[in-house]
């Protein structure tokens, strides 16, 4: 059996109690080996070795201003209230006006003069869908509007009976960009839509990335496959922390619980409830308990 040392490690490992061998200077002063820089992928590019979606043509690679940076693994967050998590289970997160809701969640988060306000707010770029066409989801779990619920911040937005909830009964949703971009153009064809006839139109419009609130009449959209993957690389790359926080994802209709990979949660409490409701789904993303997400935040983005 390994020695353990009195950090539980075993001794070999422990760098305290098992020191390496300085560097010697050759090894120090010898030029590092050249990577070559990951190319960002559009955000409707599967995964290596995964198989496109019948119908889904990859996308040509654009590469990152910056290094390392791939924008189909930046991480998306709904935000939804515990009880609303079993419908969500058995259909999926559906958007305010998509056909699929046949009634509403059980906790309603967003105001009625903010459900009308979006449902009047038509997307750049096309002249048929709204604003509630769409499920939202933030770039960042410390996205303004939620940090704003969680310092008990009066906003119109929220329903009443969402501001009465404290954040510990929320949960945080959590998927990627590219899980999500292919997940609605997957459906874009199972639904019968040519998606290369509708890329060639300029309304491949599955996905929108936003600068800003939906529903502002400041916010700028990338309404298009293109444009919404050239918007979400420019708010990800610069990280202005501001332009991350008000961004918005968007995702037209509805979005499969099998696209959501993780669930934050606030406690113990929350994480056992999770896991009850999981018990008897098909569904088995990780349940993890992560406080900062759900306090009252005044911290740098999480």
């Amino acid at each position: 059996m390994t020695e353990e040392c009195i950090h539980g490690l075993d001794l070999d490992r422990c760098d305290i109690c098992s020191p390496k061998a300085a560097v010697t200077t050759e090894t120090a002063t010898r030029a590092p080996r050249q990577v070559k820089s990951p190319r960002l992928t559009s955000l409707r590019t599967p995964a290596a070795g995964a198989a496109a979606p019948v119908g889904v043509k990859r996308s040509t690679p654009i590469v990152s201003s910056k290094p390392g940076i791939d924008i189909g693994e930046q991480r998306m967050h709904h935000v939804t209230h515990l009880s609303n998590l079993p419908s969500i289970l058995s259909s999926g997160i559906h958007a305010d006006q998509s056909p699929l809701l046949t009634s509403r969640p059980t906790v309603d988060v967003s105001s009625a003069d903010n459900r009308t306000a979006r449902r009047s707010t038509p997307v750049a770029g096309e002249t048929g869908s709204t604003v509630a066409d769409y499920v939202p989801f933030y770039l960042s779990p410390q996205a303004s509007l939620w940090a704003d619920f969680r310092s008990g911040t009066a906003d119109p937005r929220f329903s009443p009976e969402a501001s009465a909830r404290p954040a510990s009964e929320y949960v945080i949703l959590v998927s990627t960009a590219k899980t999500l971009a292919v997940a609605a153009a997957a459906e874009q064809v199972r639904s019968g839509e040519d998606l290369a006839t509708l890329a060639l139109a300029g309304q491949d419009d599955s996905v929108v990335t936003t600068d800003g609130d939906a529903a502002d009449p400041r916010t700028r959209f990338g309404a298009t496959g293109d444009s919404s993957t050239r918007m979400l690389q420019r708010i990800v790359t610069v990280k202005d922390s501001e332009e991350l926080l008000e961004a918005e994802f968007l995702v037209k209709g509805s979005v499969a619980f099998e696209s959501i990979t993780l669930i934050g949660v606030a406690n113990d409490r929350a994480r056992d409830a999770v896991k009850v409701l999981l018990a008897t789904s098909k569904y088995k993303p990780r349940v993890v308990v992560h406080p900062p997400w759900f306090a009252v935040a005044s911290d740098p983005i999480d």
